[in-house]
């Protein structure tokens, strides 16, 4: 038999090759398994795979961290009869009939929510709506029973919040941590996110939220544990109720680190959008003791809650027109008449300690001051729907209530009413969602994404959105088809952080926005700074650093024309004849100071579209008042990236 020299040489280089490997490369060999170092060694070159080597978070996840269902006593007030299981079963994709006997789907399934109904008051709602003769005794339990079984839910449930947030609610009518309705009404809630909880597919959390409305005003925070059962059973759910619970968010901190330290796990506050706090969610001076915030309190709060709800159904949180009169964008879905029950009407000056962006500005300004920043948080969307519908889509809304579930009438009927003021049912928003770039769809990996704060938000569409800030950003890294290989290599991602700036040196951002594939196109992608100056006083600038339709950006860094309207009100239709399909582009601070202390984050802006009031109206053929808003443009926000001056 002849042999082929070409395989003999062949076969003597590789042999030779293998012969000079070490024992640990030649198992990496045969077991394909090679590790990162020895590749490195044996490729010093880049991979050809882009991709190689790296292990940063390659998708978004999309999920609500805000979901109520009828173990909420107001929900069920309201009318909701959906419980924590079918709030999952519908966040899945799976058709449902709604607590109004409507069917009800999401176009697309959300990959993770959290139901977290209100702790205070667990267990509360089924049992009366069921007539218990214990909570019959009292003569508001049995009004609200009355009320509720005579189809005045709505009244019953505005009469249970007001008694609650005002201290007029009857001295045991509420079941406690530590009774029997409480503890089965918290281990359902597990029960059904055990369930529901499918590893790499959909991510069920388990959480409640602390419902602290002392005098109305709105200090709620959303709870979310990284852990299973097994863990989030040894306790249960904190409240506001004394002896027990406490209103104050340092109380709730507290517990928090008890439950770690007794349950070796983790959990993270989530931030009610603060719009409803009368001036009180971002306080310089606490209103539970009239003294300056001091070191321990930003140091907790900044540990506590990495991440804020800037966007839902009852308004939204970005920023306010009153506190950035030069955005042309400020007034979005505004809510911004008096607390959380109206007993007591808003003042300018209450705005500022309400709104993320001038929490951002002032969290520089604690920094200087204590060396800690309490509001360096990430930011996130989520519905706060108190119908066990996790829907955010204007062509899709179900309001916040079950009666605010679609009828005829729901944006012409007053949504909350007092002798003060009233707001109306059109005043509801369609919002938000959160999005969270992780390395998979587990509790872990989407808590471990919160914590680190690379998430963003939006008012509903699934638009993607990367940020990544850094020293050596160049125009060629947003010719980048992944534009995550230069962001992780050369920056960090949105909720990272920048300091002692190189000598010469300001920062770049590499921004790139894609339109949902299912929505409508971008007008503009822009940057949003602020910063501390040498005097103490905080400045905030909008730049547009991507716009579509070649419009031009001006020397000011901002884009004058707008992207147009292809609106159509009366047939809720819109085209995606202008705007972009995505946005990307490096963008570098033209204005920094290197000892300044600076905030960056972005915000997306899609083109014009229909408002949900729209769809209604189409859909039920009615005429709406002349003041409802009918389209808008809806928005991304992403988590911040700070610079902080060397020291």
């Amino acid at each position: 038999m002849k042999t082929n020299p070409v395989v003999i040489t062949f076969l003597f280089t590789l042999g030779l090759f293998v012969a000079l490997l070490t024992p640990a490369q030649v198992r990496a060999q045969e077991t394909d398994t090679m590790d990162k170092d020895t590749a490195a060694k044996l490729f010093p070159k880049q991979a050809y795979s882009p991709a190689a080597g790296h292990d940063y978070p390659t998708h978004v996840y999309w999920g609500d961290t805000h979901v109520h269902t009828s173990y909420s006593m107001d929900a069920g007030a309201f009318g909701a009869r959906l419980g924590p299981k079918d709030a999952y079963i519908f966040a899945k994709g799976n058709e449902i009939t709604t607590s109004t006997g409507q069917r009800a789907k999401l176009s697309r399934p959300l990959d993770f929510i959290v139901v977290t109904d209100h702790s205070d008051g667990f267990g509360f709602f089924p049992k009366l709506f069921g007539g218990d003769s214990k909570m019959l005794a009292y003569p508001q339990g049995r009004r609200w029973y009355d009320l509720m079984h005579s189809g005045q839910g709505a009244t019953a449930a505005i009469e249970i919040i007001t008694s609650f947030s005002q201290g007029k609610m009857a001295e045991g009518l509420l079941p406690l941590p530590g009774s029997s309705e409480y503890r089965a009404a918290w281990d359902e809630t597990i029960k059904a996110a055990e369930e529901a909880n499918e590893p790499g597919r959909f991510t069920a959390f388990i959480g409640f939220e602390w419902t602290s409305n002392t005098g109305g005003n709105n200090l709620h925070r959303n709870i979310l544990f990284r852990d299973n059962g097994d863990k989030a059973s040894m306790v249960e759910p904190y409240t506001t109720q004394k002896p027990l619970g406490s209103d104050n968010p340092r109380d709730l901190w507290k517990w928090m680190a008890d439950y770690e330290q007794k349950s070796g796990g983790q959990v993270l506050a989530i931030a009610h959008n603060g719009n409803l706090s009368n001036g009180r969610m971002f306080p310089l001076i606490e209103s539970f003791t009239g003294k300056p915030i001091d070191r321990e309190y930003a140091q907790t709060r900044a540990f506590r809650e990495r991440i804020y709800e800037v966007t839902q159904i009852k308004g939204d949180g970005e920023t306010h027109p009153f506190l950035s009169p030069n955005d042309e964008f400020a007034g979005y879905e505004r809510w911004d008449k008096g607390n959380l029950d109206l007993s007591v009407l808003k003042t300018n000056d209450m705005l500022e300690f309400e709104y993320a962006r001038s929490a951002l500005r002032n969290g520089l300004k604690i920094e200087k001051e204590l060396g800690v920043n309490p509001y360096k948080f990430g930011m996130v969307g989520s519905t706060d729907s108190h119908t066990g519908l996790a829907t955010a889509d204007e062509d899709n809304f179900w309001g916040k209530t079950s009666s605010s579930e679609p009828s005829p009438d729901r944006a012409t009927h007053p949504f909350v009413k007092t002798d003060k003021a009233v707001i109306m049912g059109w005043e509801q928003a369609a919002s938000g969602y959160a999005g969270v770039w992780a390395t998979d769809n587990t509790r872990e990996a989407l808590f471990d994404a919160m914590q680190r704060k690379e998430v963003y938000a939006t008012t509903g569409p699934r638009m993607i959105v990367r940020f990544f800030g850094g020293w050596d950003f160049d125009p060629k890294d947003a010719q980048s088809r992944n534009p995550a290989n230069p962001g992780y290599t050369k920056g960090v991602p949105m909720g990272g952080d920048l300091s002692n700036a190189p000598s010469g040196k300001a920062p770049s951002f590499l921004v790139a926005a894609m339109k949902d594939p299912m929505g409508a196109n971008l007008d503009r992608v822009q940057v949003i700074k602020g910063w501390l100056d040498a005097s103490g006083q905080t400045h905030e600038k909008i730049y547009d650093v991507a716009v579509s339709d070649n419009r031009k950006i001006a020397a000011d860094g901002r884009c004058k024309t707008p992207v147009g309207d292809t609106v159509d009100v009366p047939n809720a239709t819109y085209t995606n004849t202008i705007g972009a399909s995505e946005l990307i582009t490096v963008w570098k601070d033209p204005e920094f100071g290197a000892a300044q202390p600076s905030f960056y984050y972005v915000r997306v802006l899609e083109i014009p579209t229909p408002r949900w009031t729209a769809y209604d109206a189409k859909y039920f053929g009615v005429t709406m008042p002349a003041e409802v808003p009918m389209k808008g443009q809806e928005r991304a926000y992403t988590s911040p990236i700070w610079y902080t001056p060397a020291k």
